[in-house]
């Protein structure tokens, strides 16, 4: 069983940062890529960023391109997403997940993801 648990969501006015971080269970972390999603009240499950298994590319959403980091560190078993210059629209629920076997980059679309995590609240103040 794999379960994967945020944390580091806060209460952050505009302009500010926090740092995500996603504990997984088990030891073969490295085989799988890992995504970030958010989800604002009344909106659609929205991707994020993604990490490879393999070479540790990224990709993000373009709203976060140039604040947001994802990373992971294996010998940890964690993936986290450093955010910066956060603003309002940037809040959210924000979910960690592991993409499923067949995908080397995890994918914009939630449902190549097999496992997810509970959520970490994510709020920015104007």
């Amino acid at each position: 069983q794999v379960q994967l648990v945020e944390s580091g969501g806060g209460l952050v006015q505009a302009g500010g940062s926090l740092r995500l971080s996603c504990a997984a269970s088990g030891r073969t972390f490295s085989s799988y890529a890992m995504g970030w999603f958010r989800q604002a009240p009344g909106k659609e499950r929205e991707f994020v960023a993604a990490i490879s298994r393999s070479d540790g590319t990224t990709k993000y959403t373009d709203s976060v391109k140039g604040r947001f980091t994802i990373s992971r560190d294996n010998a940890k078993n964690t993936v986290y997403l450093q955010m910066n210059i956060l603003k309002p629209e940037d809040t959210g629920l924000y979910y960690c997940a592991r993409a499923s076997g067949p995908y080397a980059m995890g994918p914009v679309a939630s449902t190549g993801y097999d496992y997810w995590g509970q959520g970490t609240q994510v709020t920015v103040s104007s």
